[in-house]
């Protein structure tokens, strides 16, 4: 049986709380609050008085999942603070967290609770709302409630008053400043932490600023953000399924926090193609059978080549808007004026999405090979070997006539490069350097 939540009235909280606080004679120093530290009253409230903060940036991935998936409304937890069903829900999922290790060698909160009680208060607002340990008055309500007789002292818990004017940015304040300690800082999945980053930037702190109060660099602050934003992207455009970050929490913090490196540099419309192709990669990970990063150059500096292949694998002509009369045309044109549309259509296309996601794959795994391959002493080779073999796919006989002109630039440009690397290649044979009896 799990804990009920009962509320009491704001009025009856404010007026216990602010009777305790003026009877106790106990204080405690809470450092770095208003750049200065604070001596606040220790008092003792009744287990049930207190409420559970909802703007909680450990638990928004939770409850974000929560409005998705029973389609409540984005407020419906910071507008459910004085409502019990929506305190109850908040409970349920702290109580979870508390069952949960941090990592494989820290013990959960509620099991440390069993044995060591209540060593630190929980700070509190004057209203009773929970500003740190949340999940530790989730843990002790729930021993309470297991075992009244054994766990009868949390009847009772030790907490720590704000003072009455502390503001809501304040708040968000001292949860960054706690989440920034490092005994605390693995509590954050990647989501939460970067959405409290980003509630912070909202509120007007620099980078710079956090970066000294978190104790990380610029440079990981801007990370975090970047893959926040790109996440944000993901579930809003192509998972059609906005806010609900739990979808990507738990096995694409290493994907989202690589892609802005890795489409840096690209014009949008290329931007957005690779985004696909990693998208359709990272959903269908289980098919790789390699790590997923293993597979940043297919969606990184291989994306036009890869999309072009994938263009060409499925029928799909792409549009140029190469100038008439250019007489150099690159063969690898990294998206200058191609649009992907297309190829991204046939990812959303459901009767042709499965076909497009096997080219995907089987592309990706070309592209790893070649990229293994060229760190190897037979790269050159096996480039050159899979270069003739695509061209000895072609059928010129099937092309249409309006491509006559572009195909002939094409060949051009092959024909070029071939010459180049024959002669190349004839001055490392004359020098010795092609031959392995030479030491190479």
């Amino acid at each position: 049986m799990a804990y009920h939540v009962i509320i009491e009235s704001p009025a009856i909280r404010e007026a216990r709380i602010r009777a305790s606080s003026q009877a106790s004679d106990e204080t405690q120093p809470f450092y770095d609050f208003r750049s200065q530290t604070m001596a606040l009253k220790v008092v003792r409230l009744p287990i049930n008085l207190l409420l559970y903060r909802m703007e909680n940036f450990r638990t928004i991935t939770e409850q974000r999942a929560y409005i998705a998936r029973e389609g409540k409304p984005p407020d419906f937890f910071l507008a459910g603070q004085e409502n019990e069903s929506v305190q109850q829900i908040q409970h349920d999922i702290l109580a979870g967290l508390a069952r949960r290790g941090r990592a494989d060698s820290v013990v959960p909160i509620i099991t440390v609770l069993k044995t060591q009680r209540q060593r630190d208060p929980l700070l509190i607002t004057h209203r009773g709302i929970i500003v740190n340990g949340n999940r530790r008055l989730a843990a002790m309500r729930e021993l309470l409630d297991e075992d009244r007789a054994a766990y009868g002292e949390f009847d009772y818990v030790k907490c720590m008053v704000l003072p009455e004017d502390v503001t809501p940015d304040e708040i968000v304040d001292i949860e960054a400043i706690s989440q920034g300690q490092p005994e605390t800082k693995l509590d954050y999945d990647w989501i939460s932490d970067g959405l409290l980053l980003q509630k912070l930037r909202n509120l007007g702190r620099s980078e710079e600023d956090l970066a000294k109060r978190l104790n990380r660099r610029p440079r990981d602050i801007r990370d975090s953000l970047a893959a926040l934003a790109e996440a944000g992207i993901y579930l809003r455009d192509w998972a059609q399924d906005e806010g609900n970050y739990a979808l990507v929490r738990d096995d694409a913090r290493q994907l989202f926090r690589d892609l802005p490196d890795l489409l840096s540099g690209k014009d949008p419309a290329l931007a957005d193609a690779s985004r696909v192709i990693a998208w359709n990669l990272f959903e269908n990970r289980e098919r790789l059978n390699e790590r997923l990063y293993v597979f940043n150059g297919v969606f990184g500096k291989h994306a036009a080549d890869v999309l072009d292949r994938l263009a060409t694998d499925l029928g799909i002509p792409l549009a140029e808007d190469a100038p008439e009369g250019d007489d150099e045309f690159v063969v690898d044109v990294g998206g200058g004026g191609t649009s992907y549309q297309p190829v991204i259509d046939a990812f959303r296309d459901p009767e042709r999405k499965d076909e497009a996601i096997d080219q995907l794959i089987e592309v990706s795994r070309g592209v790893v090979e070649q990229e293994r391959s060229r760190r190897s002493g037979n790269a050159a080779l096996r480039a050159i070997a899979a270069a003739n073999a695509r061209l000895t796919e072609v059928d010129l006989g099937r092309a249409e006539r309006s491509d006559y002109r572009s195909i002939e630039r094409q060949l051009e440009q092959i024909a070029k490069r071939v010459t180049e690397l024959q002669e190349v290649l004839s001055r490392l044979q004359a020098a010795g350097q092609g031959n392995p009896a030479a030491g190479t």
